[in-house]
């Protein structure tokens, strides 16, 4: 629902200023002279968040902001002025953002209402906790949980970001070595078998061919690799089931353990702060950031509802996880169990993920060394040939 800011007068006399949730620009005059107040102005404030929208919103500042929040709420300071308080710290985006949101509140909304204006940043869950929290009048505690689970979320996502930069960096490195070597100075090197009449080794050939190709069709290859980015991200949007499925199959399961993690700590989040159990399941399905599994857990929520326990309704799911669901269902502790579940594949998620950085270092070196090897073993060998035969 658009807000209206208004100026007007009140029946002494008296200006005021205030902002106001309609349907329109005749229900928010309807609305504001019901009030007691003569409007001699009103404006749509609704402008800023299609600009927003337009626009890349950054994600990173959400639990800090939340904490900031929380911490504000716990001190006793009212919800309008700690948002006031936290917007005057912000710039660009995020302080009209929190003006906006300050706003809608001014105007008589909920604070989950007004949050519900962004779902590109306040997701689903967030603005049903925050509901909870204001219904239950628990809504610094909310916020404080709130603001852990997405710090947590915050740290899973830097470490698998931060754990791709060297390989990423390395596999770039690596075809640009390559691209130079096989384009400017191979070329060079072979030129002095082009005036010989001695059959060249089937190495230097193929070496030749290779060097031929990326001298001459350099424009091909780039096209290829734009070719190969544009169909992945075809693919993401079309044919997301088959990345996921092969996502699915890494070597050592560890995009798995990471999907494990994201579900447990989202369930046990949202069955903590009270959130019905096929709600949960929903939002914790849009969580895992994997489609097979999204929809494995969506037609378990079916099996659910109709009374059938969590840990039989799962399919295709780590045995292990399903023994942990079904612990906390008979115990009556499954968000506790969760939580649990969840630390325990996030020290696995690490443990996997180092040990693929482990092994992925020396195989770059190695196959960067073959690649050279087969470089010098092509240039000499016909070198070595050329002196045997000078010599008889």
């Amino acid at each position: 629902m658009p807000v209206f800011k208004y100026q007007g007068f009140k029946y002494n006399g008296s200006e005021i200023k205030g902002a106001i949730e309609a349907d329109g620009h005749r229900d928010a005059v309807h609305k504001i002279k019901a009030s007691g107040v003569f409007p001699s102005k009103i404006s749509e404030t609704t402008s800023f968040q299609k600009k927003f929208f337009s626009l890349q919103h950054p994600q990173s500042l959400v639990p800090d902001i939340t904490r900031n929040l929380s911490t504000l709420l716990y001190s006793g300071v009212p919800l309008v002025e700690a948002l006031e308080a936290i917007a005057a710290e912000q710039k660009g985006q995020w302080k009209g953002i929190l003006i906006d949101i300050k706003d809608r509140l001014l105007a008589g909304s909920t604070l989950a209402k007004a949050l519900q204006v962004y779902p590109a940043l306040f997701p689903e869950f967030y603005s049903n906790m925050i509901s909870a929290g204001e219904t239950s009048g628990r809504l610094h505690e909310v916020l404080v949980t709130l603001s852990d689970f997405l710090e947590s979320q915050r740290s899973i996502k830097n470490k698998v970001r931060t754990s791709l930069v060297y390989p990423i960096f390395m596999v770039f490195i690596s075809f640009f070595i390559l691209s130079f070597l096989f384009t400017f100075v191979v070329p060079k090197i072979t030129r002095i078998f082009e005036g010989t009449s001695a059959s060249l080794p089937y190495i230097t050939i193929v070496l030749i061919w290779i060097s031929s190709a990326f001298h001459k069709f350099w424009w091909l290859l780039l096209l290829i690799f734009a070719g190969g980015v544009a169909l992945y991200h075809w693919m993401q949007r079309n044919k997301r089931e088959i990345i996921d499925s092969l996502l699915l199959k890494l070597p050592f399961g560890i995009l798995q353990s990471l999907y494990m993690t994201r579900l447990s700590m989202t369930l046990s989040f949202l069955l903590s702060g009270g959130v019905p159990i096929l709600h949960a399941l929903q939002l914790a399905a849009k969580a895992t950031g994997n489609s097979i599994l999204k929809n494995r857990i969506i037609s378990a929520q079916n099996f659910v509802s109709q009374g059938a326990k969590i840990s039989t309704s799962l399919e295709g799911f780590p045995p292990l996880f399903l023994q942990m669901i079904s612990t906390g269902e008979d115990s009556g502790q499954l968000a506790e169990t969760l939580k649990r579940a969840a630390h325990f594949y996030e020290a696995d998620f690490d443990k996997k993920l180092s040990r693929s950085l482990s092994l992925l270092e020396p195989t770059l070196i190695l196959f960067m060394g073959l690649v050279v090897g087969f470089i010098v073993i092509a240039v000499l060998l016909p070198i070595f040939e050329l002196n045997q035969l000078i010599k008889m």
